[in-house]
């Protein structure tokens, strides 16, 4: 990746976690799942209503690094809308992205997240709002962990 888009990608991961989208307790949300990262302390709340198979509203709260805060933030703006075989999708792209830089569909602003496979340690960080959210579209409800 050349250095101009390696300082975009850097860009957008700290414009989102300064200033995470979505970022909101939701009355009417149809699922509510709590995560919980014990390696980083990374901790959220994923809200998600769904309108039959689809993502009408998701927003998240919470406490965690810039890495969990703005992968929460960009996971937001990319499912709202989505029915869950997307959103399935989506996760599962975005996770071989953070672990092995080799996402099976495009990621659109996602794909700031490829460094993360350089840094093991970080990629419970950025999965953390993608594992919540896929507990609440399975109907999981309750606390995630990265464990």
């Amino acid at each position: 990746m050349n250095s101009g888009w390696h300082e975009l990608y850097r860009q957008v991961l700290v414009d989102h976690s300064r200033s995470p989208r979505n970022f909101r307790a939701m009355g009417e949300a149809s699922r509510k799942v709590e995560g919980y990262n014990r390696l980083c302390g990374d901790q959220i709340t994923m809200y998600v209503r769904l309108d039959d198979d689809r993502i009408a509203d998701i927003s998240f709260q919470g406490s965690g690094c810039a890495i969990s805060t703005a992968s929460a933030s960009l996971l937001t703006e990319a499912v709202k809308g989505k029915t869950r075989a997307e959103a399935r999708t989506l996760f599962e792209g975005f996770r071989d992205l953070v672990t092995t830089r080799a996402p099976r569909a495009p990621l659109g602003k996602l794909t700031a997240f490829s460094g993360v496979a350089d840094y093991p340690v970080r990629v419970k960080c950025a999965t953390l709002a993608w594992h919540a959210l896929r507990s609440a579209l399975e109907g999981k409800e309750g606390t995630v962990s990265t464990e």
